[in-house]
């Protein structure tokens, strides 16, 4: 691409540091710009969700620090072609600033491609635009999913429905980017 368009990665203090490095490096390898937005400009503190034999659920370990581009307050959507919604334990706090909502309505409005990945539905759900659509996520917020009108895929790792493309968790990486750089190239 001659000229590298901008891909917005939202997230948080707690997001998950595998798929915010994934996707950074994964989106500038492929010539894209992407630019991570938080609060505010700052270095986060990210976990590491990851699954240990005998637990019900996954456990969560320090992750790498990283510092965001950009406080929401500065995004400019139209700066964009895409938003990326990274999980871990930061949408749960994400999803009740007013800020991020309007930034993923707007998105929404202006036909641009969401992406979501794990956790990353809460913010999709509490901005009202999960309702008919079909969707993947971590399986443990599919009653939010379904609650809010989604229907709830399990069986694929990753799942497109028109411009959004959701997937589960980190491990659903290669269906995930699959799907997400078919909407972007094509």
């Amino acid at each position: 691409m001659s000229t590298k368009a901008k891909i917005l990665i939202i997230t948080g203090d707690a997001g998950e540091s595998y798929e915010c490095l994934y996707a950074k490096h994964r989106f500038e390898e492929a010539g894209y710009q992407s630019v991570i937005a938080a609060p505010s400009k700052k270095r986060m503190n990210l976990v590491i969700h990851d699954f240990e034999p005998g637990w019900d659920t996954y456990i969560e370990k320090p992750g790498y620090l990283v510092e965001s581009d950009i406080a929401f307050s500065e995004v400019n959507t139209q700066d964009y072609l895409a938003v990326l919604l990274l999980g871990g334990r930061a949408p749960e706090f994400l999803r009740h600033d007013a800020k991020v909502l309007d930034i993923v309505r707007e998105f929404d409005r202006d036909d641009k491609y969401i992406f979501s990945i794990c956790h990353g539905i809460q913010i999709l759900t509490a901005a009202g635009l999960v309702k008919g659509k079909t969707l993947t996520c971590y399986e443990n917020v599919r009653f939010e999913v379904e609650s809010c009108g989604g229907t709830f895929v399990g069986k694929s790792e990753a799942v497109k429905d028109g411009r959004y493309v959701t997937g589960q968790t980190w491990q659903s990486h290669p269906d995930f980017y699959r799907l997400v750089f078919e909407c972007l190239q094509g």
